[in-house]
């Protein structure tokens, strides 16, 4: 993995009250930047809102860039160890089981007898943590498109290392629409965990009507469940993808449920989307 460019601004959490020299900010896609003493991470939520947090000394702890994407993991002092992708955060440390466990337990939870997941994305490798907790599970499958992430991931999120070298874990590097087309197979529960469909983004086509209705469906088992992360779901930020999400999916299957849950280091409510063809959901 080679190394990313550091990206810095020369104030620390605030640069409106002096100055600093505009040759040293190098934004992450135009969303946050790292002070360069170390001290605070900012991202850029919207226009008129920024999330900022408090670095411990050595605040970056790795970085690395792959073909796809730049990856750093910094230590926060309020969240702990803060996995940032393109200069968005992912996951932290204190918090990120609200969102995997939201993601994947509801799930499993109301189909009677799970035996196959197949998680579309899910690098980090938190998604497989939480589904390999269901003993009654044969294989999990995760399918990320990105080796270098993975194998950052499996380095340095101790946490999810045993997950990572799980007897039942079968880690396929692949686009996820590529191998849901070309498989064979059939699950009982099948996992969105991607990036937010941004239009012309790498997850954009795993979002649209067409793929959910000619690939993924066709790949439930009969009575399978399909759950995907929808993005903000906020007062504020429901409109950006998640309600277009909820609509598109709506369209395909017949029994679909929209939930939300508070995430402490998002700032923000975040949704999901769970869908099923059999009334196993109480809607």
């Amino acid at each position: 993995m080679g190394e990313a460019v550091e990206f810095f601004h020369a104030n620390g959490f605030s640069n409106l009250t002096q100055k600093f020299d505009p040759k040293l900010v190098l934004n992450v896609n135009g969303n946050s930047h790292l002070d360069r003493d170390g001290s605070w991470y900012e991202e850029t939520i919207d226009d008129d809102l920024k999330w900022s947090f408090a670095l411990n000394v050595n605040g970056v702890l790795h970085k690395g860039t792959s073909e796809f994407q730049e990856i750093a993991l910094l230590d926060t002092k309020r969240f702990g160890k803060v996995l940032v992708i393109d200069g968005k955060m992912q996951s932290a440390e204190v918090d990120e089981f609200i969102y995997h466990e939201c993601l994947i337990h509801p799930a499993l939870l109301c189909h009677p007898k799970p035996k196959t997941v197949f998680i579309m994305g899910g690098g980090e490798g938190s998604a497989a943590r939480e589904a390999l907790k269901h003993k009654l599970l044969d294989k999990v499958v995760m399918c990320d498109i990105d080796q270098e992430v993975v194998d950052f991931c499996r380095r340095h999120l101790t946490v999810n290392q045993e997950a990572f070298s799980h007897k039942k874990l079968n880690l396929v590097i692949n686009d996820a629409k590529a191998e849901l087309e070309k498989s064979c197979e059939k699950f009982d529960i099948i996992v969105g965990d991607l990036a937010d469909p941004v239009e012309g983004g790498p997850c954009y086509q795993l979002y649209t009507k067409s793929f959910y209705e000619q690939i993924l469906k066709p790949k439930l088992n009969h009575g399978g469940i399909f759950v995907t992360q929808a993005g903000p779901a906020g007062i504020f930020t429901h409109k950006e993808v998640f309600t277009s999400i909820f609509n598109t999916i709506k369209q395909v299957f017949k029994y679909v449920v929209a939930y939300a849950a508070h995430i402490p280091s998002f700032a923000d409510t975040w949704g999901w989307v769970m869908v099923c063809e059999l009334k196993r959901i109480n809607i």
